[in-house]
Parts: structure tokens; C-alpha cells; sequence
């Protein structure tokens, strides 16, 4: 490279840098006329983590305010710093330490968070399982991640015994700090691990660390949350959705509710009792808290919502406009993955101007399109695989290899498409693209349209094999009234090409889940075969 391009570089490079800084001052994360406030909480952050760091900070700026609510009730910023204390305290008294694994498999709650705080706090590396694990999956992790202890809640107990017999089991009971001595500082920040979905075998490590102190305006350059505020998080926080808003919360003072397995009548009733002005979830609890019916929307005070953060799986169009309706212009549609980070992220104004988009890279961030991983695509309607710069993204499993890197950008796996105001379209994952009949069709476009039909209440599509077409669709509906398979394929058959037309058509109670509500295509495969397709196809 060129002495005048690695200038050109350096100096976008610190316009960037000081965006960012404007972006973190304005949404109240840092004041810029508290130099040596801004330092101290640098260096929290920098010894501590993004989990502990946020929490001793906010125990000294604003100690009285509430930092997390459960069902057990409150505790304050400086309650929670207190005893966290004490709880790394009587940890590293039995022998854990900073080169100590630390695993949660925990539902949402104090104990959970006490847990996250003190391993920080010791230094030890934080592993996030997660609660819809199998036991052998358990076991596998534990193995490879080289888990030395484990907080788990008693339902999991099973699913325990199955790991290793040198993981040692932790408690997190509340423990007065006494006269105990003063917590000294971790050598180093822990880190920590955020796990893949695993739907199919065992689901791959992605360690974090937080290194630069200007992580954070990737999602406030896009989303107004700010200090002071509410937030709810019905996503669980061992998915990196409820993670990212649960850290950005501590680090603005906020006080968070854990909502712990997610009913949507409790939701609803978090919002009005907690004035919420930051909703976390994802798509199918949204369809959820919404599928309560208008009537019962009313009965309960939303007005107080500002944010209403979407991840972790496709918006559907339907879905996404329906709660603008009822909550007002508040949907951001976050696009990303475990390992990429963040990659764009749709505020209100971008849905509204076009439903389903993911919106526009934040600040700091490089998304572009590459035809077969190779060509790079512009322009709008022009679709390629979604590839990603973040400083966030990780550097590779803590089992090995990584995703696939382009021109110093790492793969997310999806294909999509800009639009002429470049707003990122996603059409589908590229390993979800299935070929009938020489035709390539993308399941999620259908499902989008599905979502559409007043009679269905959530759609999935897959592609089964076929003697004939070498795949065929298959559309697994939950209805919402009466209708019919014929009815469903007719819908789709007026709206879209015949060859996006699903062959088979099963209406279902339910769909499987993961632990964090996406519909699990591993389990709709498997119901499919369980299910001979219908001889008395409808003919189109």
C-alpha cells in the first residue's frame, strides 16, 4: 500500500473514531466534560470486562438505582456490585480463579447475573450455555471448552450429571462481605463465550473480548438507548441478542427485567408496571405479544416504549408493521450473527419506508455483497452473500476454524440484496436455497408472504427431497382460523411465481423451537418425514 493511501486510510479511520466518540457522548454513555470520569471508566471496563466493568462503575455513579428486577424483586447498582464482590470473594477462597472456565446453564434471574459479574470480577473465562441443551451437548462443551465449574439451575440437574466428574458445581446464594478483604484485581479480562445455536450436534464456541472502548456505538449510532432507561429483556441472555442489550443497559445505568421464560401476558404486564422504554426479543415473541389481540394490547400501557429491538432470526414484513401499529414507530430489525457482531440495523424510519429491510450498516461497520464468495456486487436488486468488517468479530471457534473470509470481511452465511436507497435486504441463508425443478427458490420469501394470509398465525418452509424436482417445498402452517392446505397454496400461488408454490402443505398446533423461540429446521425436517405428503394434491 501507498504512503497517500495508508494516509487516506488513517484519516477516515479517525473520523470514524471520532463519530463514534460523538455518537457514545450524546446517548450518554461517556460526558466529554469528565475527562477523568471518562478514564476511570475506561480502565474499569479495560481490567473487568463489559459485564463487571459497567456494574462497579455504575455502583459509584449512580449506586441507588435499580440494576436488574426479577420475580424475587430488586437489586440496586450498588447491592449488585456488593455482592458480586462477596461472591468472587468465596470462589476464589475455593479455588477459582483467573485461570479458571466458569459455565452458567441458568434461566434469566439474579443468580444468573451474580454469576456472570463474579467470574468477571475473578478474571475467569464465562461460558454462556444454553437451556434447551441435550446432555450430551452439555457434556461435548464441557469437554472442549475445558469447563473447570458450573452455576446451573436445579431443572438442569440431569443435564449436569452428564458432564465431566472434574467440573465442580457453584453456588450463588447471597453472601454477606463481612469483614472479608477488598477484591483484588483480575491479572487480565476473562473474556467470554457465546455458543452457536447447536441445533444439529454440538454447537461451536465464539470467545469474546471487548477491546475497544468504542464497541458500543455500533448499536447507538442506530438505537436511542439511553441512560436512564428501562429495559426488558425477554430474549434469553445467553443468546448474543439479550447479551448486547443486557451490557449496553449496564453501561448506561439502566435498570434491566429479567424475564425468564417468555410469556407474552407477563410481558405485556412488564411493560406498563416498569414503564419499559426498551423491549428485547426475538421475532416469534413479538408474533406472540402481538397474536394476544388488540383488545388485550389495550389493556395495558405501552406508551413508555421507545425501543423495540428485534434479532436473532428474519422480521417478517407482516409482522414488523403490525407492531408499529400497535406500539408506534418503534421496530429496530437488527441484522448480524454470533461471530460477525452486528452488521446493519433497521430503525423505524427504514421500515416503514420499506418493510422487512435490515436496514443500514452503523457507524464503524463495512457490510458488502460477493457473487459465488468471490465478485463483488453493487447496485440495487443485485443479490450476493452478506459479508461483514466489524472490530467486534471474532477470531476464530474455540474448537477450531472459523467463517469464511473476503477481502479482510468475514462471511455471515446469508444471501441478500441492497435496494436503491441502500437498505440491506436479506433473501435467505445460502445453505437454505433450495433447486426444484431448476429453479432456486429462497423458503424465507414465501414465508414472508405467508405471514400475510389473515387465516395463518406462523408459517415455516423447507425443501424436502423429490423424486422429480430433486426438491419440493414444504410449508408448515399454524393457522389462525379456517383455512385450507388448498387455500394456503392458492394464497401463494397469486402472489408469487408457480414454482415458489408449496407442494405440500401441513397445518400444525405448534412448531419446533429453540431454547430462544427460533423454529428449529432440523425438526421440521424430521416432521416432514414423519408426514407422507397428501395424494390429492391441489393442482395449480
Amino acid at each position: 500500500m501507498s504512503f497517500p493511501s495508508m494516509l487516506r486510510r488513517l484519516s477516515a479511520a479517525t473520523r470514524v473514531s471520532i463519530e463514534q466518540v460523538a455518537v457514545l457522548h450524546n446517548s450518554g454513555l461517556i460526558d466529554l466534560r469528565r475527562p477523568l470520569e471518562i478514564w476511570r471508566t475506561a480502565r474499569c471496563t479495560r481490567i473487568l470486562g463489559p459485564i463487571a466493568g459497567p456494574v462497579r462503575v455504575a455502583a459509584r455513579r449512580c449506586p441507588d438505582t435499580l440494576a436488574i428486577v426479577d420475580r424475587d424483586g430488586a437489586l440496586t447498582y450498588h447491592e449488585l456490585d456488593t455482592a458480586t464482590d462477596a461472591l468472587a470473594l468465596s470462589w476464589l477462597a475455593a479455588g477459582i480463579g483467573p485461570e479458571s472456565t466458569v459455565a452458567v446453564l441458568c434461566r434469566d434471574h439474579r443468580g444468573l447475573v451474580l454469576a456472570m459479574v463474579a467470574a468477571a470480577k475473578i478474571g475467569s473465562r464465562l461460558v454462556l450455555l444454553n437451556t434447551g441443551f441435550a446432555a450430551a451437548q452439555l457434556a461435548d462443551v464441557a469437554d472442549r471448552e475445558a469447563i473447570d465449574a458450573i452455576v446451573a439451575d436445579a431443572e438442569f440437574a440431569d443435564a449436569v450429571t452428564m458432564a465431566p466428574n472434574r467440573v465442580r458445581r457453584l453456588g450463588v446464594e447471597p453472601i454477606s462481605p463481612g469483614a472479608q478483604h477488598k477484591l483484588p484485581d483480575p491479572p487480565r479480562q476473562g473474556g467470554f463465550v457465546i455458543l452457536t445455536g447447536g441445533t444439529t450436534g454440538t454447537p461451536k464456541g465464539v470467545p469474546r473480548r471487548v477491546r475497544s472502548p468504542l464497541a458500543a456505538a455500533q448499536f447507538l449510532d442506530r438505537v436511542p438507548l439511553r441512560r436512564g432507561g428501562v429495559t426488558l429483556l425477554c430474549a434469553p441472555l445467553f443468546h448474543g441478542t439479550a447479551l448486547s442489550q443486557f451490557i449496553l443497559s449496564l453501561s448506561l445505568g439502566c435498570t434491566v427485567i429479567l424475564h425468564g421464560r417468555f410469556d407474552s401476558t407477563r410481558a405485556l404486564e412488564q411493560i406498563a408496571e416498569h414503564r419499559v422504554t426498551a423491549l428485547v426479543l426475538v421475532p416469534t415473541m413479538l408474533r406472540r405479544i402481538l397474536s394476544l389481540g388488540d383488545d388485550v394490547l389495550a389493556g395495558h400501557r405501552t406508551d413508555s416504549m421507545r425501543i423495540v429491538f428485534c434479532a436473532g432470526a428474519a422480521l417478517p414484513s407482516a409482522v414488523g408493521s403490525k407492531a408499529i401499529e400497535a406500539f408506534g414507530p418503534v421496530i429496530y430489525n437488527f441484522y448480524g450473527c454470533t461471530e460477525t457482531g452486528t452488521a446493519t440495523i433497521a430503525t423505524p424510519q427504514d421500515w416503514i419506508a420499506a418493510p422487512g429491510t435490515v436496514g443500514r450498516p452503523p457507524l464503524g461497520i463495512v457490510v458488502r455483497l460477493y457473487a459465488d464468495n468471490r465478485i463483488p456486487v453493487d447496485g440495487p436488486g443485485r443479490s450476493g452473500t452478506v459479508y461483514v468488517g466489524n472490530a467486534i468479530a471474532f477470531e476464530g471457534y474455540s474448537g477450531g476454524g472459523g467463517k469464511r473470509i473476503l477481502d479482510g470481511l468475514m462471511s455471515t452465511g446469508d444471501v441478500g440484496h441492497w435496494d436503491s436507497a441502500g437498505r440491506l435486504f436479506i433473501d435467505g441463508r445460502d445453505d437454505d436455497m433450495i433447486v426444484s425443478g431448476g429453479e432456486n427458490v429462497f423458503p424465507g420469501e414465501i414465508e414472508d408472504l405467508l405471514y400475510e394470509h389473515p387465516a395463518v398465525t406462523e408459517a415455516a418452509v423447507i425443501g424436502v427431497p423429490d423424486d422429480e424436482f430433486g426438491q419440493r417445498l414444504a410449508a408448515f402452517v399454524i393457522p389462525a382460523g379456517d383455512v385450507t392446505e388448498a387455500e394456503v397454496k392458492l394464497f401463494v400461488r397469486e402472489h408469487l411465481a408457480r414454482f415458489k408454490v408449496p407442494r405440500d402443505v401441513h397445518l400444525v398446533d405448534d412448531l419446533p423451537r429453540t431454547a430462544t423461540g427460533k423454529i428449529h429446521r432440523g425438526g421440521l425436517a424430521a416432521l416432514a418425514r414423519d408426514r407422507e405428503p397428501d395424494s390429492d394434491r391441489f393442482s395449480l
